[in-house]
Order: C-alpha cells, then structure tokens, then sequence
C-alpha cells in the first residue's frame, strides 16, 4: 500500500531509513519546505552559525561515528558556503551528503533570486551529484546518495532539491534495492588472489619489512586485522596522519607518524626498509617527498580499495585492489613469523639516536601542551584540530591509540576545520571527550561556531595554541622568504573575553604551571564548551621537516649522519645558531 506524501517529507522519511539522527545546517527560502518537514520528525536539526560549520560537523560526526554525516543549506550561497567542507571531504574520503535547496525548475537557468548552478560548482568534489527536478525521483536519488557515500571509497554527494520537487507530492515508495548503471559495488569484491600469493612470497623473503598505513584500514574496520598482521610478522607500523588511531601508538611495534613532519626514525626506516606494506594509503606527496627517492630500496605492496590511487604517486610492484578487511584476512593466511630481531634492534637504536624532542624556552611550547593532554585524557579522548604547526604537534605528541580518535583535515588543509569538526564529533559521540586543539589564526577562521556548541551546552574543550602568527607560513617564511613575514602576523585577541561572550568557560595560561590544572578545569566541565587560550612561544618551529621536492629521508631539523658505530648513524641536535640557519641547501 503506498502513500502520497510531499517531496520533503519523501526526503526525511529516507533520511530515517538510512539511520540519519542529526543533521547541520542552515534554513532559506528555497529550503524552507525542508526544514518544515525536519521540524515535524525526530530527527535532530542543529542550526550552525555559517554552512561551512555545518558541512565541517557532518564531516567531524562521519569521522567519529563511521557514520554518513549530513548537512542543509539553501540555494545560492548557502550552498556555495559548503563547498569548502564538501571538498575537504572528498579529499579525506569522508561519507557525508549534501542537501542543498534550489530555485524551481521553471527558472533554473534564468538567474533567478539566490540562484547558482550547484550540481556543477561541486562535480569536482564530490562522488556524485543530483538535481532532483521531478518528485517522482526524490526516494530514488535519496536512496542512491547514502548508497554511494558509504561504499567503496566514501565520500560526500550532494542532492540539489529545486522547491517544487519538494512541495509537489507523489505516492512515496522506498527502493529497497539500488541498481545504479556504471556504479557496482559486491558485499565480497573478488580479490586477485595471485597478487595477494606473489605479495606474500615478497614478505616471506624480507628481514627488513615496514607496515605503512593510511586511513583506509580505518574506514575498512580493520585494525584488529593490521595489529594481526604486526604481530604475526614482528613488523612495526608506521602511519600517514589520517591512518593516526589504527594502530595504538604505545606498542612497541609502532613507528608514529611517517611524512614531511614525521618522525626521523620513521622516515629512515622507510628509506632502508627491504619491504614496504602499503595498506589503505594513498603515498601522497606530503608523505613521499620525492616520488621516485621514497623507499628506493623495498619491494612495495599497496593494498586499496581504489584502482585509481594505485600507481598514482610511487610505482609499485604489488598492487592489490580490494576493501582492506577482506585482503588482509586472505594475507595473514598466507604470512609467518619473519627474523627481523636485528632490524627491531636497530629501529630501537635509531629511535635512541634521533628521539623526537623539543628545546624549553621563555614561553610555554605546544609541543608540552600537547603532551599534557594526552596524558590527562590517556590518549582516549576524541582530538580535533584545526590546520598548521598545532596539527602537525598534535600528529607527533598525542599518543592515539584506536581508530576514529582523530578528526584532523588532511588532503585540503582546511584552517577552521578544528572547532566545528569536534562539535560534531561531540554530537556523534556524546559520552566521549572531545577536544579541538587549535591555532590562533585557524581557530578565529570559524570560531563563531561556539554559539552553536554553548547553545546545545556541548562539553568540547579548544585547546588554543596563541602565538599571533600563521604559524606554519611564518615557518617556511623564516626558512625559505629570508624572514620576509608576508601578511603572516595577527592581531592579538583576547580568547577568554571572546569565550565568554558566547556562554562558554574561557581561561588564559601564561605559565608553564598553570598547563596541567587548566586542562583539568576543562576536563571536569561538562555542561558547555571550554575554551584555553595558552600564550605560547611565537617562533618555535615544527621540526623535523622535508623540505619541498627533498627525499624523504633528508630532513631540517637535525644534522646528518656524523659517524657510523657498528653500522649505526650518529646524529646530535643542531644547536639554536645551527637551526636557526637550517635552509633548503
């Protein structure tokens, strides 16, 4: 028996059976006949202050939850002002879906009032796209939008709803099964078998294997499978900054964080590693530096559900297309113990050699802030950041130790990911501490988005990183501009005062002592948001670091090989002249 129902309330009904509890957004006037059908259901509706927070939440609540996140906005610039998060997403891979309201379809075309051809400014960032234009189409297109963001390799679609496919009715039928041309996803993708044979012959024949991982063992849920695959082989994990969570970072076995600003036993690893095991990674170039430098010396296996991302950046000699889960389970049935008690020895000796470390000075560091909250929360707690040198602080001292604890914007460095992203993290995930680590200049990108957490008395705590510079572009001007810092400085604000306005707990620290009792104040405040405006050191900088267009294993930050002891490379800290002069050459 079938009903005759409006277009929207189609639309929220299908929001419904695709499990949808909250959704962001923002009302207009072309979606209006929207929000009306949300107000009426129990789906929650979270008015956010500008659309990029609501797309940022959606991506923050997928990134927590696993689940498809979803944003509203109307025509026009509503819809415009999403486009940031959606390409953020698409970047990350990140299931969320877009709703976006649009004038009626007998004046598409004719710039009509808050009108702008959506479905095309965002074809190039997102999966897919729909212009609902005829009612009749609105459960299907509904239907294949959650179906397409969630499988294969996620990301967001949009669905543009003209006002008349939303007010006009038709008798509402829900597509039980989707069948969309040129678009096929199996339960169990056949996995080349032969690949997965001669890849592990490859692994078999190594002394010197590395496992390195990107956020696809976390979309895949698989790292019951990866540890496994760790421990079967005593092969230690490394991680691309988006796969940080997938492997607890308190197991010996754990390399950290690979890349421009991983660590320097990491990327030295890579460099002498005999076999290298990419898994759910897309070798991306912050990660590689020079392509053809990266891992010169190892048998590379990629393991991704993606074709596309095979061959892409490194040329490989064991591609393997297929969902992570289901390659690793065929693999570890064919794998054994390997011998790599020398090589464990050595990557110990290198971690003794060249330790992460930072020098104290005047003003308090990030980097032992960052420490601090890792400790208070035990390396538990849900952590957004924003984008910069505190992101990169937070990749390199926070211990994550299970998937889904970091929300961090990786492909598009979006600055104001932070603050939205952990409210809807919070949002997803209500019973878990949710901090947002932040910068100054990357916070204030979208710090209006307090009134929406104070609003629903949300307990996200911001950890501020006040140092009154683009930190990461004062960096790379000191570096590589001569000093020349080009628009880099800020004006100082007053965060505390700023909190305050909003109904949120606000607190200055300006001491090193004052560190641990401010983050526990946050800790025990659980009915709004806590914002902590620590004023830091304003030139310390991120090391180490690869230069732009350097090998991987040529980093600033540290001297070179002095001697060799036994085969080991001997290195010492630069002193502060040395580092200051640290340079491209």
């Amino acid at each position: 028996m079938t009903t005759k129902m409006k277009g929207a309330q189609i639309l929220v009904e299908c929001l419904k059976r695709e499990g949808v509890d909250v959704v962001f957004g923002i009302p207009g006037g072309a979606n209006l006949p929207t929000f009306d059908a949300l107000y009426k259901s129990d789906i929650r509706v979270i008015l956010t202050v500008h659309e990029q927070g609501a797309a940022h939440m959606a991506d923050g609540y997928a990134r927590a939850t696993g689940k498809v996140g979803v944003c509203v906005a109307t025509s026009g610039p509503g819809a415009t002002n999403l486009v940031t998060g959606i390409a953020n997403a698409y970047m990350d891979s990140i299931p969320i879906v877009a709703l976006t309201g649009q004038v009626r379809t007998s004046v598409i075309g004719n710039d009509a009032f808050q009108e702008a051809d959506t479905v095309g400014v965002t074809r190039p960032v997102t999966k897919h796209s729909y212009l609902v234009k005829d009612v009749r189409d609105m459960a299907r297109a509904v239907r294949e939008a959650f179906y397409i963001a969630r499988t294969g390799r996620p990301g967001p679609v949009l669905i543009d709803l003209p006002v008349d496919s939303t007010v006009n009715e038709t008798e509402f039928v829900y597509p039980e099964q989707v069948n969309i041309r040129g678009y096929r996803v199996q339960a169990a993708p056949p996995i080349q078998t032969a690949q997965v044979q001669a890849a592990a012959e490859a692994i078999k024949r190594s002394t010197k294997p590395v496992i390195y991982v990107g956020a696809g063992v976390i979309h895949s849920g698989a790292a019951a499978e990866l540890m496994q695959l760790a421990r079967t082989l005593r092969a230690p994990v490394t991680t691309s900054l988006l796969g940080l969570g997938s492997f607890p970072e308190t197991d010996p076995l754990s390399l950290g964080m690979l890349g421009m600003h991983g660590f320097e036993y990491t990327n030295l690893a890579v460099a002498e590693c005999d076999v290298l095991i990419g898994i759910g990674a897309r070798f991306d170039d912050r990660v590689t530096g020079k392509p053809d430098e990266f891992a010169k010396k190892a048998k590379k296996i990629h393991i991704d559900v993606d074709p596309s991302s095979i061959n892409k950046t490194v040329v490989v000699d064991y591609p393997i297309v297929g969902d992570v889960k289901d390659v690793l389970c065929l693999l570890l049935s064919m794998v054994k113990p390997l011998d790599t008690d020398a090589w464990l020895k050595r990557l110990q000796t290198m971690k003794e050699q060249a330790p992460l470390t930072y020098r104290e000075k005047d003003r308090i560091l990030p980097q032992y802030i960052i420490q601090q909250v890792s400790e208070a929360t035990k390396g538990n707690a849900i952590i957004a950041t924003g984008v910069g040198q505190h992101q990169m602080w937070t990749a390199q001292y926070y211990q994550f130790n299970r998937p889904r604890t970091l929300v961090t914007s990786g492909g598009l460095g979006t600055m104001g990911f932070g603050l939205p992203a952990a409210i809807g993290a919070q949002f997803g995930c209500p019973k878990d501490t949710v901090w947002d680590i932040d910068g100054d200049g990357s916070f204030m990108m979208t710090a209006q988005e307090l009134a929406t957490a104070a609003k629903h008395r949300l307990p996200v705590k911001v950890a501020i990183m006040n140092n009154q510079f683009h930190g990461m572009v004062r960096q790379w001007q000191d570096q590589f501009y001569e000093g020349r810092y080009a628009s880099s400085e800020l004006n100082p604000v007053n965060f505390v005062k700023l909190a305050e306005a909003y109904g949120c707990v606000g607190i200055r620290v300006e001491r090193k002592a004052d560190v641990r009792p401010a983050i526990e104040q946050a800790q025990s405040v659980k009915d709004r948001p806590t914002v902590i405006d620590f004023l830091v050191e304003q030139k310390e900088d991120c090391w180490p670091m690869i230069a732009p267009g350097k090998p991987h294993f040529q980093m600033l930050g540290t001297y070179e090989m002095l001697s060799k002891d036994g085969g080991v490379a001997q290195r010492r800290r630069a002193t502060p002249d040395e580092e200051s002069k640290l340079s491209l050459g």
